[in-house]
């Protein structure tokens, strides 16, 4: 089973491409993230991990073989106790189970 890692520095690359490699296949379930997206990817990267340094969101990646990103799974707007989940897995690993036993080990995270 691929690890599931918090969110890091050293994520952007992987990350990138992992959004680059799968953006027509997620623009087929959710709006496309746009051009900006990319462009700027390194200052949202930093913007993220500071979010996540604040407490008010915890980001996590499914790194498999060599570093790949093969999903991603965050929890956001953290308050009170509770959170919202979002999450994308790689159009190549899906089907194999990863989207639901990544939200299980978030879920573990997060009760912890």
């Amino acid at each position: 089973m691929p690890e599931l890692e918090r969110l890091a520095a050293r994520h952007a690359p992987a990350v990138l491409r992992f959004e680059r490699e799968n953006r027509a296949y997620f623009a087929r379930y959710v709006p496309d993230r746009g051009d900006d997206f990319f462009t700027g990817y390194a200052a949202r990267h930093a913007a993220l991990l500071a979010e996540q340094d604040r407490g008010t969101c915890h980001f996590h990646v499914l790194v498999g073989d060599y570093g790949a990103v093969l999903g991603r799974f965050n929890l956001v707007d953290v308050a009170g106790g509770s959170a919202e989940l979002g999450y994308r897995v790689a159009e190549r690993a899906a089907g194999r189970g990863l989207a639901g036993e990544g939200v299980r080990r978030v879920c573990e995270l997060a009760r912890g």
